[in-house]
């Protein structure tokens, strides 16, 4: 039996790695899609990660005083692991948050206790969709709420304690969980955090380590500058601009993504493996699946389950 912990915090992390076998073996793959189940943090997604590694981080500098007012922009994820952060130490919590994004994460803010500041889309934007154009509103919207409150901003899209926080625990936890067999890694880039830290992270381990940011279809910013279309709806990333966090010398290439093959590799996540996530773990296993067939065959593949499809029951996603 474990032993008794002191917060919820302590949970976060050191989630468990899955053999997505029966997948695999559905595609006539040769080789391993390592999936690490992150869905299961205690806000149900990888950014509990940083959250709590932004937040301490600022703790120790000095630059977050007790009590002072945190506010974040966030499609979702970031804002629901701060808001849990947030509760357990004390502050309060505003996230600016496009309209546009699944109102379950929104839900389950409020119920941690935290304010939400939602933005409205921009004009030529769509519901359920979240372009570029809408998410720079949403960083307008932060950034001057934050100055007008004298409040903390986190900065997840330029905050390098990001891409720290998956440098020192993801990419320690897979190389630690596959004993050093992983050779290829591939990421579905919001803000490009889990992909700069991981692959730093793993790249020290075995400078030979493929690593290979996932992108939606026509929002190919990394993968030869594609962006007939743009729109896209894989909620959490894909917007279709150059990451400030993300270093272009440990991309090995990039692998594009239409809506169709996030959902489909969405559904048997659930059906197949009993794994329940959201649209861009779907995206990660698709972009596995096609480095199997290809370059990694034989290998192993590893990717991030990111988040629960529980934050997705208001879409299409499940029918």
């Amino acid at each position: 039996m474990g032993k008794i912990l002191f917060s919820v915090l302590q949970t976060i992390g050191n989630t468990p790695l899955i053999d997505l076998q029966r997948l695999a073996a559905r595609h006539g793959l040769q080789g391993r899609i390592l999936a690490k189940l992150d869905s299961i943090n205690p806000s149900f997604s990888k950014k509990d990660r940083i959250a709590l590694h932004m937040i301490e981080e600022a703790e120790k500098a000095g630059r977050l005083k007790p009590g002072q007012l945190i506010v974040e922009e966030t499609s979702g994820n970031t804002g629901n692991g701060l808001a849990l952060v947030c509760a357990v130490k004390g502050y309060r919590f505003v996230a600016a948050m496009s309209r546009g994004n699944s109102m379950e994460r929104v839900k389950m803010m409020r119920g941690l206790g935290a304010e939400l500041l939602l933005v409205d889309q921009a004009p030529d934007s769509k519901p359920g969709l979240v372009s570029g154009a809408d998410l720079q509103l949403v960083e307008e919207a932060a950034r001057r709420y934050a100055k007008e409150n004298g409040a903390y901003l986190t900065g997840q899209f330029f905050n390098e304690e990001n891409n720290e926080a998956h440098e020192l625990t993801t990419a320690k936890e897979i190389w630690e969980q596959t004993d050093g067999t992983v050779a290829y890694f591939a990421d579905f880039a919001g803000t490009g955090g889990t992909f700069a830290g991981t692959s730093k992270g793993l790249k020290q381990y075995n400078p030979r380590i493929k690593c290979f940011i996932v992108e939606p279809a026509g929002g190919a910013v990394y993968g030869g500058g594609d962006l007939s279309s743009p729109g896209h709806r894989i909620q959490g990333g894909g917007y279709a601009k150059v990451l400030d966090l993300i270093d272009r010398q440990n991309i090995d290439g990039a692998i594009p993504v239409t809506d169709e093959e996030a959902i489909a590799f969405t559904r048997e996540l659930a059906q197949i493996e009993g794994i329940f996530a959201g649209f861009s773990s779907g995206a990660n296993v698709c972009a596995a699946v096609k480095l199997l067939r290809g370059q990694a065959k034989g290998k192993d593949v590893a990717v991030l389950i990111n988040d629960s499809g529980l934050k997705y029951l208001s879409t299409d996603l499940f029918v």
